[in-house]
């Protein structure tokens, strides 16, 4: 339902104040405009600027002396008739003055007789208490897809007024694009989508990424969720063909028309398995081939000291989610959120709470959000956690076998501008038996710092020589990764 939409139905249900929390202002505005025309009664307004004029009468002289915000509720309580009172940014001068605050108190009483309506339109949460308790609020709807391809095509029409726009997209790439603005606003969408056509007059899908990062650039969460750059490729990561099989089939999965087909949108995925094995990178990589914004979730900025924030919080990200969607929502080392819901805690039951708000979200969501979670440590997590239902499926990331061990060898020699066809890359994969990812690729750099210190190029005896000095994990914990690889067993698909 529409602002206008609601807005009616609420002056005709005699609620006397509505509060739009927006920053939207005009929008707003002008869906208030439509609702006094369909209530067929006048429209007042004020600003701390301009002071109270008639709304419905464009450039209409402003009310002497009513910039001061108790003024301005007296002259609005003098409206004769039915009207809608509108009230720009003021929540600021009814915390500061109480004088203003009974004034306000007043003109909503001076409503039940007239039969107007106070409507406050303001870009912050926060109101007083009274104001609270005797308003209703209305939550502005973000565009949906429809509404945002009329505004990339009104977008681009205004633009081609001054300089030549070339529009050039298929409809799936039109689809596309609009997917990937979901979550944010008519104004935010045409900002966008006038910065991607600035430089070269013609809008693209190759313009996807600048979107992208101007949707980054947008993101307001409170620092819970962050927008994550995700250039990562499929072909950036060595082994996990199993994985890769498992994603490369659900490409398209939280598209429309694998919808229209008949799929649910896949929940996600969990990662479980050994440190540096590639798990994060994954994440990204998912992102990256499905073409979707990449969020993560800052677990650790989720508590907060306050009784019921650290709640509010957790509700907001998955709000803010699944506006956005579809998206991938990576929540990473997932057991050190939750760990505490798995054992009696310290905390008051506040881990429990926030981890069963988690398992709700995760059951009842119906946006097309991805949850990629990843851990290393599986006896922290709570065993409801692992119940199907929860993922799609569980992946266990063991340590790369000699296969994987030479793409990930042939993945990071190239990547530090070096050709694998000038390595003995048999003897490199011998040499890191029990070697992760992340410690090849660490054995790399130090063989790289090794090499310039010494005058000469890498080689394979250089990199050779640091991985025999350097144990991996795999040594230095093999008692553990071995409790890991048994109990994965039967439990989990191997991703590779």
């Amino acid at each position: 339902m529409s602002i206008a939409d609601r807005l009616t139905e609420l002056a005709r249900a005699e609620h006397r104040c509505v509060r739009i929390v927006t920053m939207e202002e005009a929008e707003a505005l002008a869906e208030v405009v439509e609702a006094a025309m369909s209530l067929d009664c006048g429209l007042r307004v004020w600003t701390a600027v301009q002071g109270v004029y008639d709304g419905m009468v464009s450039g209409s002289a402003a009310v002497p002396h009513t910039e001061n915000a108790a003024s301005g509720l007296f002259e609005m309580s003098r409206t004769a008739g039915r009207s809608l009172l509108v009230l720009l940014d003021s929540c600021a001068h009814l915390d500061a003055d109480a004088r203003t605050l009974r004034a306000w108190r007043e003109l909503v009483e001076r409503c039940q007789q007239t039969g107007s309506c106070v409507v406050m339109i303001d870009a912050v949460e926060h109101a007083p208490a009274v104001v609270d308790a005797m308003s209703v609020r209305i939550e502005p709807a973000l565009p949906d897809a429809p509404a945002l391809e009329r505004t990339i095509r009104e977008t681009v029409k205004r633009l081609n007024r001054s300089a030549a726009v070339k529009a050039e997209m298929s409809r799936e790439d039109l689809q596309t694009l609009v997917m990937n603005l979901r979550g944010l606003t008519r104004r935010q969408t045409s900002r966008l989508i006038a910065e991607a056509t600035l430089n070269d007059t013609r809008l693209s899908i190759e313009d996807l990424p600048t979107i992208l990062e101007g949707k980054r650039r947008l993101i307001q969460s409170e620092g819970v969720l962050e927008s994550i750059t995700a250039p990562v490729s499929m072909d950036h990561i060595g082994g996990m063909s199993r994985l890769k099989a498992w994603l490369a089939q659900r490409t398209d999965a939280l598209s429309a028309d694998a919808a229209t087909f008949g799929l649910i949108p896949p929940r996600g995925l969990l990662l479980l398995g050994v440190q540096g094995g590639g798990k994060s990178l994954c994440a990204k990589a998912v992102a990256t081939a499905w073409r979707r914004p990449l969020l993560r979730m800052d677990v650790g900025a989720l508590y907060d000291r306050y009784i019921g924030e650290s709640e509010r919080r957790l509700r907001a990200a998955f709000e803010q989610a699944e506006t956005m969607a579809p998206i991938v929502l990576w929540i990473d080392e997932i057991e050190k959120a939750f760990a505490s819901a798995a054992s009696q805690s310290s905390d008051g039951g506040l881990s429990r709470r926030m981890f069963g708000s988690l398992l709700t979200w995760m059951q009842e969501h119906q946006a097309p959000v991805f949850v990629v979670a990843t851990a290393n440590d599986i006896e922290a997590l709570p065993p409801e956690l692992l119940r199907k239902g929860r993922f799609d499926e569980i992946f266990f990331v063991d340590l790369p076998g000699p296969a994987s061990r030479e793409q990930i060898f042939r993945i990071h020699l190239a990547k530090r501008k070096r050709d694998p066809s000038r390595f003995d890359l048999p003897r490199l994969v011998a040499c890191s038996e029990g070697f992760s990812g992340a410690e090849i690729e660490q054995a790399i750099m130090t063989g790289l710092y090794d090499a310039r210190a010494a005058g000469r190029e890498l080689d394979t005896d250089l990199i050779c020589n640091v991985l025999a000095h350097s144990p991996p994990l795999s040594v230095t914990m093999a008692e553990r990764m071995q409790e890991l690889r048994e109990w994965a067993r039967g439990r989990c698909v191997p991703a590779d």
